[in-house]
């Protein structure tokens, strides 16, 4: 049987271990604050899902889909009707031919339909008709404005 009270038995199970100051335990205190003063404190950081679920689950869905790899694509652009190229280098495409779905995936940059025009010109097709008759016509008029800023005024010759 114990001499202790119940007061000092709770006393001395709360009390700091030995070698530990108010101010070691303040310290520690505001390390695993999470907001200001009177917020609660945790435990320990928490920690973030990586994003490798998330392509697992895509992965999952795609499977479902009924998608399979196709290789030796080197590069795919997706042009747009507003002017943009999406243009992937080296891609992972995969495919549904059936369900006509196509998942293209990788490194991806957007350019602008002229920049790129050179690299592609090979691969347009009719439907790209417009854009480069566009292209041109913006192209004619950004010319004509050149000459007519280069031609210099002269004078009368006459007098």
């Amino acid at each position: 049987v114990s001499t202790q009270s119940t007061w000092e038995r709770q006393r001395i199970m709360n009390a700091p271990p030995s070698g530990v100051t108010k101010e070691k335990l303040a310290k520690l205190a505001e390390s695993v604050r999470t907001g200001g003063k009177g917020s609660v404190r945790r435990k320990r950081k928490a920690q973030h899902k990586t994003t490798a679920a998330d392509d697992k689950k895509l992965q999952g869905s795609l499977k479902k889909l009924g998608v399979s790899p196709i290789g030796d694509i080197e590069e795919v652009n997706l042009i747009m009707k507003n002017g943009t190229v999406t243009h992937f280098a080296n891609p992972k495409v995969q495919a549904s031919i059936p369900s006509n779905i196509y998942v293209v995936s990788g490194h991806s940059e957007t350019k602008k339909f002229e920049e790129i025009l050179p690299q592609i010109y090979n691969q347009l097709g009719t439907e790209n008709l417009d854009q480069l008759k566009m292209l041109a016509q913006k192209l004619g008029t950004e010319v004509q404005a050149k000459k007519d800023e280069e031609i210099p005024e002269t004078g009368d010759f006459d007098a």
